[in-house]
């Protein structure tokens, strides 16, 4: 390729995906993910060198910007490689596949991913960030390069029976003998996550610290289950070490991805829809656990953030805000001491930095993160009006800076975790704002991500809609249109949870093992085709769709879905038992099975003002592995659930019915002293 080509947009300009237009303008001649690539390797006998990211990933622009902006790495690659670029949120069975191998081979992974494939899609060599040059025992890319090229030319089929021996690895089929996951194993995760609990600070291990929200979510469930005072304390401790620190934005709210420290101080600064819809989920649980009322603040400011900065007018929510800007990590979030008192003069500027921990000296590159870690809370109270005086300041000076980049791209499967998120909250801190964002980002999937076959595509962006859902795209849409219908009891949300989760069984179940794979029977075919139950950053689809089906099973009285739910658990017992503390979203179900739930049936309306109260009353104390149905003599919801047909108003009162361990108690007319019996209950 000649220099004067270097200028012009490769072929990754045709392309909507926020993180392949970043690099159109590379000298590599990149290829998406498809076809024409495949074939262009195979016909001219060339490796494939499958590069795969994100938009707002720190080291894939150092990679970008070391190697993929070079021309001489770009000579190299355009004359002996095939180069092919994908945006793993996107793409997450390309890479799911290819990480796995990545972690086999070097029992690690990260992104950027960076993978040598066979024309035939055969990895023979895995990796993650290469610097352009050899350093420090780390082999450089052009070394790398030349070295796959050597080999290539002089012994190409030692490559392809690594990658032989690789694949076959890979799709072993390995049934691990079935456990019984019981109490040994839920008691198991609770002792890991004890023995690596940071009594000072809150979270989980050595730094790197991550939120792991669902490792909260389970924490809540056994205070709940099993008041479990120490439970709750690990998880207060957590909360309120996180938005003490720096991994949250004191002035424009929200969380980054993790923090690099123990203190929760400095953090990676890109903020991702999914942790932030995940952490308002988990603040508001500690809020309705604790009534603290910081937890609550949390949780209002960060669905502001999200409302403010990541919402598409039509309703979707982009996915992610970059760490960098200018070039620099974390450039857009800190600041001088000089800087703080300049925007707030000397008095209230001396009385800001004091409060937020900021000095002259700083705590990140020479300037400040904002922090509460040292900070009595009782002073943040006494100086409130100050404190949101100065911020509002702060932060419209912020805004004038160059903001980090935006990816902008609708994803199906983290809208549905803000759905979630929304409708959860609104119900729980009656906000109906929030559940009116949560009704418009549901409505944006039905209308733009919604298949002709009644599926789900992956990703909306610039009026394209593209890839066939995922496990996560079901499972997550799933769980947010449960916590829909919880909220509102529209039941036109519960049919096409009900619609979707048909959809997911029929597609992606495993009818021969049990549990889902990643994608489902219509995708195109990959070299291998995975099922995952890991707790990572997010919970796994399996997880999620494990507690959908048992929800949707005691919302329909359809035990054939408590049954698939119990199925997931048992494939992958051994794997759960192992490592329990791994598994904390799908123990949640564990939890569950073990205790029971009390399903509740209203015979009446929502709209009338005593069914209303009892729900706030029974909304009012927190309980997650509660189920409420109304029964307002509808076609549509005995179609949904027949034995609810035998629950009616009794005298033509509203009536309640309440069930556990399928049985069910005798009903009550009074819907008061209902609620009082339910919620004492609960408490005992």
């Amino acid at each position: 390729m000649s220099e004067s080509m270097f200028n012009k947009p490769n072929r990754l300009a045709n392309e909507k995906s926020p993180y392949l237009l970043q690099h159109k303008m590379n000298p590599v001649d990149w290829y998406p993910w498809g076809e024409e690539a495949i074939k262009k390797a195979q016909k001219e006998d060339k490796p494939i060198f499958l590069s795969i990211g994100y938009s707002t990933c720190h080291w894939c622009h150092v990679m970008e910007r070391e190697s993929f902006e070079d021309t001489e790495v770009a000579n190299i690659l355009n004359n002996n490689f095939i180069s092919i670029k994908v945006d793993r949120e996107e793409r997450p069975d390309i890479d799911s596949v290819y990480m796995d191998v990545c972690q086999k081979l070097t029992g690690s992974g990260g992104w950027p991913l960076s993978i040598f494939i066979t024309p035939e899609q055969k990895p023979f060599y895995a990796g993650t960030y290469f610097p352009k040059h050899s350093m420090y025992g780390r082999v450089g890319f052009i070394d790398l390069l030349n070295n796959i090229i050597k080999i290539w030319s002089d012994n190409k089929q030692e490559l392809i029976n690594k990658s032989d021996e690789i694949l076959r690895h890979i799709n072993l089929v390995k049934t691990d003998k079935q456990v019984e996951i019981n109490q040994d194993t839920i008691d198991s995760a609770y002792e890991e996550l004890m023995e690596g609990f940071d009594l000072r600070y809150g979270g989980f291990n050595n730094p790197p610290k991550f939120p792991t929200p669902h490792n909260l979510f389970y924490l809540l469930k056994k205070y709940t289950l099993y008041k479990d005072e120490h439970a709750l304390n690990m998880c207060v401790k957590t909360l309120e070490g996180m938005y003490r620190g720096g991994i949250y934005d004191h002035l424009g709210s929200g969380f980054s991805r993790y923090s690099t420290d123990r203190e929760w101080l400095v953090p990676h600064f890109e903020k991702m829809l999914y942790d932030n819809a995940l952490l308002i989920m988990a603040y508001t649980s500690g809020y309705m656990c604790t009534k603290r009322e910081a937890f609550k603040i949390v949780a209002d400011e960060t669905i502001n953030y999200l409302t403010r900065d990541m919402l598409d007018i039509d309703g979707g929510f982009y996915s992610a805000e970059d760490a960098d800007s200018e070039g620099e990590e974390g450039k857009f979030y800190i600041f001088s001491k000089r800087e703080i008192l300049d925007v707030l003069g000397i008095k209230d500027g001396e009385r800001f930095c004091n409060i937020f921990n900021v000095t002259e000296q700083g705590n990140f590159e020479n300037k400040n993160i904002l922090n509460l870690i040292d900070t009595e809370l009782s002073m943040v109270t006494e100086h409130s009006k100050l404190i949101n005086e100065c911020k509002l300041k702060l932060f419209e000076y912020r805004n004038r800076r160059v903001r980090p980049h935006r990816d902008d791209k609708i994803l199906t499967s983290w809208n549905g975790l803000i759905i979630a998120a929304l409708a959860n909250s609104g119900r729980y801190l009656k906000n109906n704002n929030y559940i009116a964002y949560a009704k418009k980002t549901a409505d944006f999937i039905y209308h733009n991500l919604r298949k002709e076959d009644r599926g789900l595509y992956v990703r909306y962006r610039d009026g394209e809609r593209k890839n066939d859902g995922f496990l996560d795209d079901y499972a997550f849409i799933i769980w947010g249109l449960i916590e829909l219908y919880e909220t509102t009891f529209d039941i036109f949300y519960l049919k096409w949870a009900l619609e979707l989760k048909d959809y997911m069984i029929n597609n992606f179940w495993d009818n021969i093992e049990g549990a889902f794979f990643l994608y489902s029977t219509k995708s195109e075919k990959l070299i291998s085709r995975p099922k995952e139950i890991y707790d990572g950053a997010i919970p796994s689809g399996n997880s999620v769709a494990a507690y959908c089906l048992l929800k949707l099973s005691r919302l329909t009285g359809d035990l054939s879905l408590e049954e698939k739910a119990n199925k997931i658990i048992e494939v992958f017992s051994a794997q759960i038992n192992s490592y329990p503390r791994y598994y904390t979203f799908i123990l949640q179900v564990v939890m569950i099975l073990a205790k029971s739930s009390k399903d509740i049936v209203i015979c009446g309306s929502y709209n009338d003002n005593e069914v209303k109260d009892f729900i706030n009353r029974i909304n009012d104390k927190y309980d997650s592995y509660l189920t409420i149905m109304i029964n307002d003599g509808s076609e549509d919801i005995t179609k949904i659930n027949p034995g609810i047909k035998d629950k009616i108003k009794i005298n033509n009162k509203n009536t309640i019915y309440v069930c556990e361990n399928y049985s069910c108690k005798a009903p009550l007319t009074d819907l008061s002293k209902a609620a009082e019996k339910i919620i004492g209950e609960n408490i005992n």
